[in-house]
């Protein structure tokens, strides 16, 4: 029978405290760990954008007084700390299951004659006999009988015939022992006067605990839509956007859904101290007094509300960054921060309302607000001062500035040069920005089908883009071209043509890089986060108003090579593939295809993209007869049966057979002529 008892010393519960803090510690320690390669990223090298990436790695680490740590850092310095804690405590514990080992007693080595031990043991009862040895503050009477009693029992162990036996088959001089089993719970925590106290904690943790904990991640899991935003917010978003919203409605919309986002609603729907509501005066009187903001403030203004507070005060916020507008107030400048980091997701979660009603006006408004948003930049209804004001996005170049200049077009490289012909000391930054600015190289665009030579009704349709970063002032292929040998020309068109086959028949949307493809981070000196440029890529009818195909995002486009800038062969551009189904009818189908910046301002491309579906009598003989190789149902399979239902035709059963016996047959007719004619 078993001997269960507790843990007297608590040792047992230790370890497996340890363990389990062990298993939960490591995967999380793994999760905070910056990643190097995060840190070696590279990104725009003008001096505007060096300084905000500094400023952005301060709020993010905090200082070094107050670091800024965040819940899960703290839980993990605390884990670790409590292992450490409970390492030390079980390294210094007596071990109250050891073996018993009465050479190990005595100080001898295992084997050691009968003599030998008789004659250790006499010494040793000369020096630790009680009548010997005399007690001390170290050592009382008690532990001084009980080592002397250890050393007796030890050397009767080795030396009576029986007790050794014992020793030898069951490993204790008293012989077989009770197996004991012990139980990893301090004995104190079952112990009467304690009972009370472990029923209290199990109630508060299964009774309250638990359940707070599985509600509210039931509730809040069913206020949150897939796109991780509040379900009011959505459905704000749901009841204001419409058809033909231009910019300044998408501002609205966004600023209405500010009041239910936990990370910004907390902090807007605080209590204002005297200072910052004095600055937030401040800052909409700057606002309204804006010649820029004009009628779109009073537009979105009347979409928020008057009794809507915290998204009016949202709305100021976003709006005192539109126009570059400096907050003073520190409180207001990080509840300004937050603001501005959670409109991605927003827009995202906006963009989505608009795509389900496939509005191509407010989708595009949506996708072209994020660029305005980074860029800091105001939104102008008039296109023409809306292209010159887009140069304001290069550092140290200001909007009013750009007022004055007469006869300047949008290009860059116009800009550089009247900077340099007055002397302007911004010129290297903006050379600096302009050699990382994100405009879009389209190489190539069509539509493929795959094993298909035509586009067919209801076929599955790939529009493959070929795109790269050429920055502005960038030579253009026309200007170089490198000869090649025709050898090196056909090789690098089966190397191409072969690429290309492998990214279409793959389920990739977009092509496998080399590592360091990667752009790096965007010139985007005012946007309070690292940003990575990014692109949409979408096909909308322009005459019907609708977008065709849902959006795809794209990241990663690379950056032209200037070593192989004129080849007309090389690959330094990446491919990207949408997918959709074809119409279901005939015809040419005038569709325009958009891909829209998320980051900067401006440069997006439209290109007009035609596709064409032909009926299936445009196949051939050959493209027809590959598709009646595909045999009809059996009457008897449930296929069959729908087929026959539906008027289809149907293959009886047997009706393989019967062909295939006729087949023999002739086989056999025509060996048997074959054998007549040779005996002939």
């Amino acid at each position: 029978m078993a001997n269960y008892h507790y843990d007297e010393a608590g040792n047992m519960a230790t370890y497996f405290l340890i363990t389990f803090l062990v298993f939960i510690l490591v995967p999380l320690s793994l999760s905070i760990t910056p990643s190097s390669k995060l840190k070696s990223i590279s990104g725009c090298q003008c001096q505007a954008c060096i300084e905000q990436r500094q400023r952005i790695a301060r709020r993010e680490s905090g200082s070094l007084l107050n670091p800024k740590l965040s819940k899960k850092t703290m839980f993990v310095i605390f884990g670790w700390t409590l292992v450490a804690y409970l390492s030390y405590q079980v390294a210094n514990a007596e071990l109250d299951n050891k073996i018993y080992d009465p050479f190990e007693i005595l100080g001898i080595k295992t084997g050691t004659s009968e003599k030998e031990i008789k004659s250790h043991f006499k010494k040793l009862s000369k020096i630790y006999h009680p009548d010997k040895v005399k007690a001390t503050v170290n050592e009382t009477i008690e532990e001084i009988s009980n080592r002397f009693v250890e050393i007796t029992k030890a050397y009767k162990s080795l030396t009576d015939e029986n007790i050794r036996k014992n020793l030898e088959q069951y490993g204790h001089p008293d012989g077989r022992q009770e197996m004991s089993m012990g139980i990893a719970i301090p004995k104190g925590f079952v112990e009467g006067k304690n009972r009370i106290w472990v029923l209290v904690f199990y109630g508060l943790v299964f009774g309250g605990a638990l359940p707070a904990l599985v509600g509210r991640w039931w509730f809040g899991s069913r206020q949150k839509t897939k796109d991780g935003i509040n379900a009011k917010s959505a459905s704000a978003f749901f009841k204001s956007l419409k058809e033909d919203s231009s910019m300044e409605d998408v501002v609205g919309t966004l600023a209405k859904s500010f009041r239910y986002e936990p990370s910004s609603s907390t902090s807007l729907s605080k209590k204002l101290k005297a200072n910052e509501k004095e600055e937030l005066d401040r800052l909409e009187k700057v606002v309204e007094g804006n010649g820029q903001v004009g009628k779109s403030w009073k537009v979105v203004g009347k979409l928020v509300g008057g009794s809507d507070v915290v998204g009016k005060r949202a709305l100021v916020l976003v709006y005192a960054h539109l126009v570059r507008e400096e907050v003073r107030v520190g409180s207001l400048r990080e509840e300004q921060t937050k603001a501005l980091l959670q409109t991605p997701t927003l827009l995202n979660a906006l963009l989505n309302v608009s795509m389900a009603r496939n509005w191509l006006v407010p989708t595009m408004s949506v996708m072209r607000l994020h660029a305005y948003l980074v860029q800091a930049l105001l939104p102008h209804p008039n296109e023409a001062i809306g292209k010159r004001q887009r140069l304001a996005q290069l550092p140290g170049i200001k909007v009013e500035e750009l007022e004055g200049m007469n006869g300047l077009s949008k290009d860059i490289p116009e800009l550089i040069e009247r900077l340099e012909k007055s002397g302007d000391g911004r010129v290297g930054d903006v050379r600096k920005a302009m050699e990382r600015w994100g405009r879009l190289e389209v190489v190539d665009a069509g539509y493929k089908v795959i094993g298909e030579r035509i586009i067919t009704p209801s076929s599955i349709v790939y529009l493959v883009v070929k795109l790269r970063l050429s920055p502005p002032g960038t030579e253009s292929v026309d200007q170089k071209e490198k000869e090649l040998t025709a050898d090196e020309v056909k090789k690098a068109i089966k190397t191409n043509e072969e690429k290309d086959n492998a990214f279409l028949m793959s389920r990739k949307d977009a092509e496998d890089v080399s590592e360091g493809g990667e752009e790096g981070w965007a010139h985007a000196p005012h946007w309070p986060g690292n940003r990575k440029p990014a692109w949409w890529l979408v096909i909308a009818d322009e005459k019907l108003g609708k977008v065709v195909v849902p959006p795809l995002k794209i990241t990663g486009v690379p950056f032209s090579d200037p070593a192989k800038r004129g080849e007309r062969y090389s690959r330094d551009y990446r491919s990207y593939k949408l997918q959709f189904q074809a119409p279901q009818g005939p015809g040419m189908y005038t569709w325009k295809m958009y891909l829209v910046s998320d980051t900067f301002v401006g440069e997006e491309v439209g290109r007009n993209m035609t596709l064409k579906v032909d009926d299936l009598s445009a196949l051939n003989a050959d493209e027809q007869g590959a598709e009646d190789e595909i045999s009809d149902p059996e009457e008897d399979s449930l296929a069959g049966q729908m087929a026959a239902m539906r008027g289809g035709s149907v293959k009886k059963v047997g009706e393989d057979q019967e062909s295939d016996e006729e087949s023999s047959t002739d086989d056999d007719q025509d060996s048997d002529d074959s054998s007549d004619s040779d005996s002939d």
